[in-house]
């Protein structure tokens, strides 16, 4: 009798979809991201982080291994991990992007570019279909919180809707 109910467990969590795989994110280079770029456009969000930013990590762990966030970042973007302090040159849509020392460590000039001058951490930066800054949102964030920049972003809800309406009507897909 216990085998049997074992059994009608298992094949009950599988029929349901609950033994299913959790979604997870495939962080790519930004060259990487161009390659994909040309064949398939899609916005772009690129995580600013150093290697000594605490909730940098936090957010990797609690926030894009979440695997709603996960799904939707698939859904509407290619993923980016960009370490602002690397030492090597990057190279993007053409330019070559050097170190800047900078008192005890420094910074790419990409990342200035991107931030505009303003290095926190961690920050995101949404990029649309032709690699134009559409925002840099720094701060920690959730999932709960970053759900919604997600979505307004990634469906282009920015080109019509103000954040504020955006945000008050906005309904969201994480377990409760």
């Amino acid at each position: 009798m216990k085998r049997t109910s074992l059994f009608l467990v298992w094949v009950f969590f599988f029929a349901t979809g609950f033994a299913r795989a959790q979604e997870s994110l495939n962080w790519l280079t930004l060259q990487q991201a161009e390659k994909e770029m040309a064949k398939k456009p899609k916005k772009l969000l690129i995580d600013v982080y150093t290697d000594w930013c605490g909730w940098c990590k936090v957010m990797d762990q609690q926030t894009f291994q979440h695997s709603t966030i996960a799904k939707i970042i698939n859904q509407y973007y290619y993923p980016v991990k960009f370490n602002a302090e690397q030492k090597d040159d990057v190279v993007f849509r053409g330019k070559t992007y050097k170190f800047v020392a900078n008192g005890r460590s420094g910074y790419n000039e990409l990342a200035a570019e991107m931030l505009q001058g303003k290095l926190s951490y961690p920050t995101i930066v949404y990029m649309d279909e032709e690699f134009n800054v559409i925002q840099a949102v720094p701060g920690f964030f959730k999932p709960a919180d970053i759900e919604p920049v997600l979505k307004f972003f990634g469906t282009g809800a920015y080109k019509t809707t103000d954040w504020n309406t955006y945000q008050a009507n906005f309904k969201s897909e994480l377990p409760k």
